[in-house]
């Protein structure tokens, strides 16, 4: 038997079974074949084969996992190792704010990487666009993500607004709601799922940051459209890459990756000061926007280990 995994912890999980039935998992002896190396062995999406639990009346022993169409994840510094969030969707709603908090487009490219890394779709999603933002650089940095083919949506969880094109996005798929905390995703999943009630809190006003409100990740159905999920993960105040080096890094970064091996030093280029680099010309050009460069600069300087996560600005 194959059961779909909604949430868990701790090696023990939440499953939903062939038959549409939820039932309690435990994974049968010490390691999970194929969950080596990783922080968490399974995540929401997750499908794994089971087995009765002679030991526990009506769960199940996990035995197996189904292998995966994808793997959304996230260097987990404290286990140092790489920490699953979701398995097997077809998008990363990589959720931002204009304010409350604001825009950290820091933040954000990473998450956009992590998710073409993957091989997975992001979608830029705007929340609280129902609050007058001052900041001019804010629309002028949307627009450029849509220049180098990243698509932007801009919601309200409050008003509703734009809601109808999120949900039709959702259609027959699974997503994961990735983004700090405090830029609404339980709002968005209150919205999306009515009478879910997820708990929310205020932005902290002195600190400009989120309340963790979400605790684990966890797979929740999207209602009137079978088929459909959307994976509800903790917020994060710094998400480092996983699963790439720091001389991959260029052939990831759609922009990036065209000039990539075309610096007069070729591969061998830092991109920073060398003449003859095509990086710094399309930097200069436009065609690379600065903040996008500066955001290389650091991902590159991490992934290198030359600046721990906590001194790098969002």
């Amino acid at each position: 038997m194959t059961a779909l995994v909604l949430y868990g912890s701790n090696n023990v999980f939440r499953l939903r079974l062939e038959d549409g039935a939820e039932t309690e998992g435990r994974i049968k002896g010490k390691i999970l074949k194929g969950a080596e190396g990783f922080y968490n062995p399974l995540a929401p999406g997750d499908r794994v084969s089971i087995e009765k639990d002679a030991k526990h009346a009506g769960a199940a022993l996990i035995t197996g996992i189904v292998p995966r169409r994808n793997a959304y994840a996230r260097w987990n510094q404290k286990g140092k190792a790489p920490q699953l969030l979701a398995a097997n969707i077809d998008y990363v709603l990589c959720v931002s704010t204009a304010v409350l908090p604001p825009f950290r487009p820091r933040f954000l490219d990473r998450a956009l990487l992590q998710a073409d890394v993957a091989g997975i779709e992001p979608v830029i999603v705007l929340n609280k666009c129902d609050m007058a933002c001052e900041d001019c650089d804010v629309e002028e940095r949307l627009e450029d993500y849509r220049r180098i083919g990243y698509a932007v949506m801009e919601v309200s969880a409050l008003e509703g607004r734009g809601m109808d094109a999120l949900k039709a996005l959702l259609e027959g798929k699974t997503a994961a709601l990735v983004g700090q905390s405090g830029v609404g995703k339980s709002s968005l999943l209150n919205a999306l799922v009515p009478g879910i009630a997820l708990k929310t809190a205020e932005v902290s006003q002195k600190f400009d940051r989120g309340i963790h409100t979400t605790t684990m990740a966890r797979l929740i159905d999207l209602p009137d459209a079978p088929g459909s999920y959307v994976v509800d993960t903790p917020g994060v105040r710094r998400l480092v890459p996983d699963g790439i080096g720091a001389t991959e890094l260029i052939s990831h970064l759609r922009e990036f990756s065209p000039l990539e091996g075309q610096c007069t030093y070729g591969l061998s280029c830092r991109h920073v000061t060398e003449p003859g680099c095509k990086i710094l010309e399309a930097v200069n050009a436009g065609v690379i926007h600065e903040d996008r460069y500066e955001s290389f600069l650091r991902m590159r300087d991490e992934l290198e280990g030359r600046l721990p996560y906590w001194e790098q600005d969002q």
